[in-house]
């Protein structure tokens, strides 16, 4: 157990010692949230819900993408680096090691959380209930295992540039169909039909479903909850097959 926690914590400080991390997960979400807010215009009436939406969407953006592309090229680094052989001779077993790495990045996916929050209130004075701001920050920490998920899909490549451009194209299609950098109602309809059945968009929705007062659809749960055991399914397939070779 101090292995395994110890292995936890490591995780976490190399997350904050990343600068790819508190560049695209922290400085560039904060920065669209202003530009989206405060520069461009939207002809929105409710200032007020807007901010907080696009809040929900920004927060829910960054723990996504620190998801897919942080976990998924550092695994693929270590792997080109011989890190992960050397660490089946340790008593940490290959699952406690990944498991180490998905709980450290959840603990930083909290700390996230908590600063575009943060920034949410200081631009635009944000003001949601207790339990609103408690229940949108669950959700978006929880609603982020599918995308570690596809995280641990993309370590299972052999090549780091290629885990980097999969991981930042995926990224960035999955933002645009999700509705994350505009309102869902406003995309084209094909879009619109095919986002509805994404992780992404029932990742957000759950989120601006409690700022609005409301809870999470169930189609949004039940839809994030397949993705999660189909990623865990495969990337389990794909690493014993690894392992066999």
């Amino acid at each position: 157990m101090t292995i395994f926690l110890n292995q936890c914590k490591a995780e976490m400080l190399r997350m904050f010692r990343n600068p790819y991390f508190i560049f695209w997960s922290l400085f560039m979400p904060i920065v669209f949230y202003y530009i989206f807010t405060k520069v461009v215009n939207t002809d929105i009436a409710d200032k007020e819900l807007w901010g907080a939406h696009y809040l929900m969407s920004m927060t829910s953006f960054s723990v996504m993408g620190s998801a897919i592309m942080t976990l998924g090229i550092r695994l693929v680094q270590e792997r080109s680096q011989g890190w992960t052989a050397f660490m089946k001779v340790t008593p940490l077993s290959s699952l406690q090691y990944s498991l180490a790495k998905m709980i450290g990045q959840s603990i930083v996916h909290g700390f996230s959380i908590v600063v575009i929050f943060i920034a949410g209130v200081v631009l635009n004075g944000v003001s949601l209930s207790a339990y609103q701001w408690i229940m949108s920050g669950c959700w978006i920490l929880l609603g982020s295992l599918p995308f570690l998920g596809i995280g641990v899909l993309i370590g299972a490549m052999k090549r780091v540039d290629t885990a980097s451009g999969v991981s930042n194209l995926l990224y960035m299609l999955l933002a645009i169909t999700g509705g994350m950098w505009m309102p869902m109602e406003v995309l084209p309809k094909t879009i619109q039909a095919i986002g509805a059945w994404l992780p992404a968009y029932n990742y957000g929705n759950g989120a601006w479903e409690i700022i609005r007062g409301g809870v999470p659809e169930q189609k949004n749960i039940a839809i994030l909850a397949g993705y999660l055991i189909l990623f865990m399914v495969l990337s389990t397939y794909i690493r014993r097959k690894q392992e066999a070779v």
